[in-house]
């Protein structure tokens, strides 16, 4: 698969006003935020994270954490399922030590109680993806959520929603799609599943956030109260899930929602990583490894997470959504790119901006579509 961007801050002629019925022969309907389902993936979380971890057990110092066998053992976990078409189809561009780099970070939900439920068969859905650019020379991350139900062109099966890309080619064909809807080349790749969230929360002891409002949603898991406070693995779960309580409240378009909330709660994780002890983080780690696929070995991602040393995880963690206008059409739910205003936040990211002008918006504390949502009750 050709891994060389076609266009340039997704220049796909996909705009907001783009017909509903250049849709492929599959059509749109089979992927609507309700039915749609991809390939089951086991031992997934986010790059950004991982990195975090591994900066500061090699600021510890004397971490028996390096050897030859125990290295090769984890990057077996982390390497799970990455394939020769997947490493293919990233970018080619060399990379230099300290540069800045683009990773796609996929999410899916295949918990226990999912998958007894058998809620979504025998295949899982994409709950989240991330566009995220990491920058360790300014010590700075852009988390970038492209909503699931975005109409982009697909190489190969024409216009459709991007999480089609899934089912039709796997992370081989969202990587491609994602790179050329965004115009920037994607060098790697990393997913989590939902599935060992509560796990390394709960390894952490918890982390702090400011819930943006009352959760009520029996679909997310149950009920988190708002306001600054100390989550548990099971609560951070159900924030990050949770949809339904957005759009009970007034407020439309409950996935972008829970997008902001899912960068917020990473943003919290790597804060709360910077914070621990030795023995905090080494077992967080051993737990985080059993849940993400990365194309990055660990040395790789030691050279990383060592130059990103000293983040401020306050400021300098971005969070934005992709611009887009939401229409229903025949029952489905559709996000039509608004190309102009994607360019431009594009151009900023590239450049090494804050995805927005408006730097309130920038701040990663969840709830954020046009403002904050806050329960000021």
């Amino acid at each position: 698969m050709n891994n060389k961007n076609k266009h340039k801050y997704g220049v796909s002629k996909m705009g907001y006003n783009l017909p509903a019925g250049g849709q492929n022969q599959v059509g749109y309907n089979s992927y609507s935020r309700d039915s749609y389902a991809i390939p089951k993936k086991r031992r997934k979380w986010p790059f950004v994270v991982l990195a975090v971890v591994l900066v500061l057990l090699l600021a510890a110092g004397g971490v028996a954490f390096a050897g030859v066998v125990y290295m090769n053992s984890l990057n077996d976990k982390l390497q799970n399922n990455i394939d020769d078409e997947l490493k293919a189809t990233l970018s080619s561009e060399a990379v230099q030590p300290g540069d800045p780099f683009y990773c796609l970070i996929m999410g899916t939900d295949s918990s226990e109680e999912r998958r007894e439920s058998g809620a979504y068969g025998d295949t899982f859905r994409s709950d989240s993806m991330i566009l995220a650019r990491i920058d360790p020379r300014q010590k700075t991350v852009a988390l970038v959520s492209i909503e699931r139900d975005t109409y982009v062109n697909i190489e190969g099966y024409g216009p459709n929603k991007l999480n089609a890309s899934a089912a039709f080619g796997g992370a081989p064909l969202v990587v491609s799609t994602v790179s050329t809807f965004a115009g920037v080349p994607i060098s790697h790749y990393a997913s989590i599943d939902f599935d060992g969230f509560k796990d390394v929360v709960d390894a952490l002891g918890g982390i702090e956030v400011d819930v943006p409002m009352e959760i009520d949603d029996a679909d997310a898991g149950g009920h988190v109260d708002a306001g600054l406070q100390t989550l548990n693995g099971e609560q951070a779960l159900i924030l990050c899930r949770a949809r339904n309580a957005y759009e009970e409240a007034g407020y439309s378009g409950g996935d972008f929602y829970r997008a902001a909330n899912q960068r917020m709660v990473i943003g919290a994780i790597a804060k709360k990583l910077m914070e621990s002890d030795p023995a905090t983080m080494a077992t967080s780690i051993a737990t985080l490894c059993d849940y993400v696929t990365t194309d990055m070995s660990v040395t790789d991602i030691v050279s990383v997470a060592s130059s990103m040393r000293g983040i401020d995880t306050e400021n300098n963690i971005w969070s934005a959504m992709n611009p887009t206008i939401s229409a229903y059409e025949n029952g489905v739910y559709i996000e039509y790119s608004d190309n102009e205003a994607w360019r431009k936040m594009m151009t900023r990211v590239d450049d090494g901006l804050p995805p927005y002008e408006d730097e309130k918006r920038n701040v990663n504390d969840g709830g954020t579509l046009d403002g904050t949502v806050r329960d000021n009750s």
